[in-house]
């Protein structure tokens, strides 16, 4: 059984946000190259309920059948009648597990914006589940979830949720969801909060998209950011600082990347500003796909990343 750490924001203008926190969770099979004496672990992932007086919307959701049960019972456990779940990008780990839960709240939908849906659909594709049986063998739902494009409005009891398309995080499109009235964004995968980003793949090109989606929510004003992978022990929601520290980390990448001849350069560069981060193995995912055969030569300035069918 896995732990879960929860935490909660205060009321304001009706609505309540709180976030479940799915732990550090360890992959099969991990990638050639890894130090077999280390653990390799997918990152914390975030769900986070939005609630009125009566009825809820989650948004997003986990991937493993274990998990995403701890989910479903902390969803019911709200009292709340849930409405919808809304997926903030095509990521698999972010909903494919959500059937159960779905199941147990009768009228509840699943959905997405229409441009992210393609992504979302490839992720249940032959190519897309090999990669997640490959990560988590025997541990998938028997049956998978799969985001409806969103039509008409994402609100709770009237209350409106402001659903904006940023463009480029580690994936493309991505979106994030403002709740004025909690003074909050959730940000899907544009924040990392304590935990590496997903770069594999990536271009410098891509990587200066995600620092313009950053800046797209920081343009939202909101006093706190729940990041969509967030490490169990980060101190807090704090917007300038989530979005400070994953800007930084882009631009570190980028001039770590570019002054680097091999994929353990990369590593050790990076390690030595962000070391503190969980889940280290991404980060070994993102230094060697930098530095495999037809990857694109490092460049300068920062940028963002290219979407990956396993994040």
């Amino acid at each position: 059984m896995t732990t879960t750490s929860t935490t909660s924001a205060g009321t304001s203008g009706g609505l309540r946000v709180s976030v479940h926190v799915a732990p550090y969770k360890r992959v099969a099979n991990p990638a050639p190259g890894w130090d077999p004496a280390r653990p390799a672990t997918w990152p914390a992932t975030t769900s986070t309920l939005v609630a009125g007086e009566r009825e809820a919307v989650l948004v997003d959701g986990l991937v493993t059948d274990a998990e995403s049960r701890e989910l479903a019972d902390w969803v019911l456990a709200s009292s709340k009648r849930l409405t919808r779940v809304y997926v903030t990008h095509g990521h698999g780990d972010h909903f494919l597990g959500l059937a159960g839960l779905l199941a147990a709240s009768p009228g509840a939908d699943l959905v997405c914006l229409p441009q992210v849906a393609p992504e979302a659909a490839g992720q249940l594709g032959a190519e897309g589940m090999a990669v997640w049986n490959g990560l988590f063998p025997g541990q998938l739902p028997a049956r998978l979830a799969q985001p409806a494009p969103l039509t008409g409005p994402l609100e709770v009891e009237g209350r409106p949720l402001h659903v904006l398309d940023v463009g480029r995080s580690d994936t493309s499109p991505t979106t994030v969801v403002h709740v004025p009235d909690a003074d909050v964004v959730l940000s899907g995968d544009v924040a990392y909060d304590g935990i590496h980003p997903w770069l594999v793949g990536s271009d410098a090109a891509g990587r200066h998209e995600w620092l313009a989606a950053l800046d797209a929510v920081e343009r939202l004003g909101a006093r706190r950011v729940v990041a969509g992978h967030r490490d169990p022990g980060a101190p807090d929601d704090d917007a300038a600082r989530v979005l400070d520290e994953t800007r930084q980390y882009l631009v570190d990448y980028e001039q770590a990347l570019a002054a680097s001849d091999s994929a353990d350069e990369l590593v050790a560069r990076v390690d030595a500003r962000h070391g503190s981060r969980g889940n280290p193995y991404t980060l070994f995912l993102s230094a060697t796909s930098a530095f495999a055969a037809g990857a694109p030569a490092p460049q300068g300035e920062p940028s963002g990343a290219a979407g990956a069918s396993g994040r």
